[in-house]
């Protein structure tokens, strides 16, 4: 899809950047956060990168603090945080939001390529609960972006092949198969 290539991104340390810039690759889109309950994710994430990376597979992390303000930093703190607390080493860009009408528009695209994710278990029941109990709005409904930790896979041609909950580890069967295929 030449429309995801071409939208305007930034890196975590202010240079510009494009889905272009991996062209033929596979990706790996994960909006992430520092302070949430799946941040530890990232090892998993990392690892996932660092097996498929010689194979063609990027992982891309978006930091946003658009749930429950669970990504509060600036980009230096979140670059920090980043290679000192998991020590990641995949692309990760400028914080942006990811979810409501000022989303930014690789993510209003992404979940109009994608506007269901591939459920794993209850999480937006326990979102549901989570919220509620701490006083914030409930989890959106779909198409938009259930929490923290949404992937997208994009197969080397720009499309969007699938999206998983956010729940779904990135070490999950079905995430595994899916970038094995798209690597093929």
């Amino acid at each position: 899809m030449a429309t995801l290539t071409t939208i305007p991104l930034t890196t975590i340390t202010g240079a510009p950047s494009s889905l272009a810039d991996y062209s033929g690759k596979v990706l790996l889109i994960v909006n992430v956060a520092s302070k949430c309950g799946l941040t530890p994710q990232y090892t998993a994430l990392e690892a996932l990168y660092q097996k498929y990376k010689d194979r063609g597979l990027v992982v891309l992390g978006f930091p946003a603090n658009d749930f429950a303000g669970q990504e509060p930093g600036t980009d230096a703190e979140i670059a920090t945080f980043c290679s000192t607390e998991y020590p990641v080493t995949f692309p990760l860009f400028s914080k942006i939001p990811v979810t409501g009408p000022s989303k930014h528009p690789l993510y209003a695209a992404l979940i109009a390529a994608a506007p269901e994710h591939i459920p794993h278990g209850p999480w937006r029941e326990k979102l549901t609960g989570f919220a509620a109990k701490n006083g914030f709005p409930p989890p959106n409904e779909l198409p938009e972006l259930l929490w923290n930790f949404e992937k997208f896979l994009i197969a080397r041609d720009g499309s969007v092949l699938a999206r998983f909950a956010p729940d779904t580890p990135p070490d999950d069967p079905r995430i595994i198969t899916a970038i094995e295929q798209a690597l093929a």
